[in-house]
């Protein structure tokens, strides 16, 4: 059974599919374009807000963490009880991300938003805030080929299953990927430092 889900999420992250509002790029220039993004942001002094639902909601907190642990960059997500039974009692579930964003956005900042199937209402709504404040949107997603949130990003990262744990699973795996990335960069500058300066 392990081995059966492990060939299965092999081929589901092999046949991912990256692509930016125009057009479908490889998954090299999407790595890079990733971590310009969050360099970017960095760069600006801005924020990072990463958000989902459910088992994408531990997702993006778990790359949050991440983001400002590895990449030294202001990251939060907006799960606070307190707010989110606020916000979706006076306004509805669907207004839950996009009515704080909507305050608390900044130039500079990025959205990274998860979904598994590409449609949920406030994902959607959050990103539509995005878009209208010129804010920079990764989005990542899953099932149909034809789901809203696919294209809604300026890097997408969309994968062909209609598994929750698969795709979930591909998710969290990308976005470690992205870290990853940034940790084995983190040790080659160091070294190459060390080589070229052995006194420091």
């Amino acid at each position: 059974m392990f081995s059966q889900r492990l060939a299965l999420l092999k081929d589901v992250l092999k046949n991912c599919e990256y692509s930016t509002k125009k057009e479908k790029i490889t998954e090299e220039k999407a790595i890079h374009l990733a971590l310009g993004l969050l360099m970017k942001t960095r760069n600006q002094k801005g924020s990072v807000y990463v958000i989902g639902n459910g088992g994408s909601a531990g997702i993006a907190s778990h790359f949050a963490i991440d983001l400002l642990n590895v990449f030294k960059v202001s990251a939060h997500t907006l799960y606070d009880s307190n707010q989110m039974t606020c916000i979706a009692n006076d306004y509805g579930y669907d207004k839950v991300f996009s009515i704080p964003l909507k305050t608390m956005l900044k130039p500079g900042d990025l959205l990274v938003a998860i979904s598994s199937s590409g449609k949920s209402p406030n994902i959607l709504n959050a990103v539509e805030i995005a878009k209208e404040m010129e804010i920079n949107v990764i989005t990542l997603s899953g099932f149909l080929d034809s789901n809203p949130l696919r294209k809604g990003g300026d890097l997408n990262f969309w994968l062909d299953a209609k598994d929750y744990g698969l795709v979930e699973t591909g998710h969290f795996f990308l976005l470690h990927t992205i870290i990853d990335f940034v940790m084995s960069e983190k040790k080659t500058l160091a070294a190459h430092e060390k080589q070229n300066h052995p006194s420091l």
